[in-house]
């Protein structure tokens, strides 16, 4: 299956807990971190969510 490396990009703070609780799921806690994840619905979801504060990395 394949994978989607996620980078975060903006910060949870000021931000609803639903939003910081997905990034949390995402694996994602601290600026410029990146998580690798299954490409599922559930996880393109997710990035949908909080699309402002994270970005989708090449390779």
């Amino acid at each position: 299956m394949a994978t989607i490396k996620i980078k975060q990009t903006g910060s949870p703070i000021r931000r609803t807990k639903d939003q910081r609780a997905t990034l949390v799921g995402l694996g994602l806690n601290k600026m410029h971190k990146v998580s690798e994840l299954q490409d599922s619905p559930e996880v393109r979801g997710m990035i949908r969510k909080v699309q402002h504060m994270v970005q989708v990395v090449e390779g």
